[in-house]
């Protein structure tokens, strides 16, 4: 079945996430995960029915961790905390988003230390199926004791309250679980404190901007080596010798792709001979360093957050000792993996921005690209790519503030009980604004660059390129005379976000998806 996916407890791959990410199938669970999910509800059953306290299942929270519980009062004790902890605000997180915070909160509480029932995570997996989106607000959560507020939205959905989104389109929980012959769940001992500790939503929000990350990182590379070429630029600084004596991997994996990029180019044959510059401005000459750094930062963003999206995150754990289980309280919803990863996905974001605002300047100034100025016939009466080249700058500098990193902040909650949180969730919510921004600047450039290879015609430039263009300008014509922009950028902006510009040039960036 297409898209079908059979999740396997701590085994999840990002090319399983990139999967949820873009489109949903249906979702089942490996069979062999349902022992160990009920031997670890039987845990906690067993710890009840003994009477000793445990944290979590038959004590209050947080502060009142030392306040004890009595048993008839365990099931409201787990409703009252999702409702008193969904206390999100903002904008609701995408279906994209929601999709892979059910799927690792499914996994997480599949590999059995977390000690709910299999009717919780088949009800997760049922809401997942039917295409029922919890409405889990943006903002709330500080990346520490769990994403607290927003996994409380989440489970609303499974208790039948509040709304949910279908389709697209807002419904109450009530009315969508029925339409779906969903029961709404009663939670039992711990299991409301299972479901909202956890980094999921955190770990969500930094990989859909890894995904992101992944597709602008393509896109810069491709929307740069047309720019090369439309400034009759030098390939000759992506000789591999050059970035094999300096060692780094990503460098010489994005150096390797630009050769490939602008290899055969009529438009580069044209003026080896005779040229009268020496070397490029950085933005085209240091383009595998630049690129090849972020490169490496990116997969590096990727293992810590392959290993958190199949990780068990939730408070206080079960484990055997023997032939008895034991509950351990420790600190795994802490989320500063989580928050140094999206740190380091934001200084990618912003610097695939801020060297290809640098091209579009460089294409504009006819003194350094050699083209018309502003890339427009009959400059003066036409303003061509002025302002398009202002938008570009005002977004490049505005991710400088956005990728300021969240994870050195901190601020104490619960009484001083939580007082050094991680502050992930803002970190890894930042990275749509920063990608959105990212792709505009690229979507601008690539609208620069094809310009200026068309005022190179008849000359080609390379073949891989050449289809890019082509691409291109199946959706905005040459640019004439000054006209209405904003469409042309946006449709730009769609290529690049829907990874178009590297899906062009087919194989080319199979290396760089682990």
């Amino acid at each position: 079945m297409k898209n079908a996916l059979t999740l396997k407890p701590g085994a999840m791959t990002l090319t399983e996430l990139r999967a949820v990410w873009t489109a949903a199938g249906p979702l089942s669970l490996a069979a062999e995960a349902y022992p160990v999910i009920e031997a670890s509800a039987a845990a906690v059953r067993a710890i009840v029915a003994k009477g000793d306290a445990a944290y979590g299942i038959n004590t209050g929270f947080g502060l009142l961790a030392k306040t004890r519980i009595p048993d008839d009062k365990l099931e409201q004790l787990q409703r009252n905390l999702i409702l008193s902890h969904s206390v999100g605000t903002g904008e609701l997180l995408s279906d994209a988003v929601c999709r892979l915070i059910l799927l690792m909160k499914i996994g997480s509480l599949a590999r059995g230390y977390s000690g709910v029932r299999p009717l919780i995570i088949d009800t997760l997996i049922a809401l997942y199926n039917a295409g029922i989106m919890p409405a889990i607000p943006a903002k709330g959560s500080v990346g520490a004791s769990g994403d607290l507020a927003p996994l409380s939205h989440m489970t609303l959905a499974m208790l039948g309250v509040g709304e949910v989104r279908v389709n697209g389109e807002l419904m109450q929980a009530a009315d969508a679980l029925k339409a779906a012959n969903i029961a709404p769940v009663v939670l039992a001992a711990k299991e409301g404190l299972a479901l909202i500790n956890g980094t999921q939503v955190s770990t969500a929000l930094a990989l859909h901007g890894l995904f992101m990350a992944e597709r602008l990182l393509e896109a810069g590379m491709v929307s740069g080596a047309l720019s090369l070429d439309a400034a009759k630029g030098s390939d000759s600084p992506f000789d591999a010798r050059v970035h094999e004596v300096r060692g780094q991997p990503g460098q010489i994996a994005a150096a390797s792709i630009y050769r490939q990029l602008v290899s055969n180019s009529a438009i580069r044959a044209s003026h080896l001979v005779g040229d009268e510059r020496v070397q490029d401005p950085y933005c085209l000459r240091c383009q595998p360093q630049v690129m090849g750094a972020c490169w490496d930062i990116i997969g590096n963003a990727a293992r810590t957050l392959l290993i958190e999206a199949n990780a068990v995150t939730d408070n206080p754990l079960l484990f055997k000792d023997g032939e008895l289980s034991v509950v351990v309280s420790g600190g795994n919803f802490h989320a500063e993996p989580v928050a140094f990863a999206a740190d380091t996905l934001a200084l990618a974001i912003a610097e695939i921005g801020a060297i290809s605002e640098r091209r579009i300047a460089l294409l504009i100034d006819a003194t350094l690209s050699g083209l018309p100025p502003f890339l427009v016939r009959d400059p003066g009466v036409n303003s061509g790519f002025m302002i398009a080249h202002v938008t570009a700058a005002a977004l490049a500098s505005e991710n400088k503030s956005l990728a300021h990193p969240g994870s050195v902040d901190s601020i104490p909650t619960s009484a001083n009980q939580e007082d050094h949180v991680s502050m992930a969730t803002y970190a890894a919510r930042r990275l749509d604004d920063m990608a959105h921004n990212t792709a505009v600047i690229i979507g601008i450039e690539l609208l620069a660059a094809a310009q200026g290879i068309d005022f190179h015609r008849p000359l080609k430039t390379s073949p891989h390129l050449e289809h890019v263009h082509a691409q291109l300008r199946q959706k905005v014509p040459f640019f004439d005379a000054d006209r209405f922009f904003a469409p042309d950028i946006e449709a730009a902006k769609g290529m690049v976000m829907r990874g178009e510009l590297s899906s062009s040039c087919k194989g080319l960036f199979t290396s760089l998806h682990p």
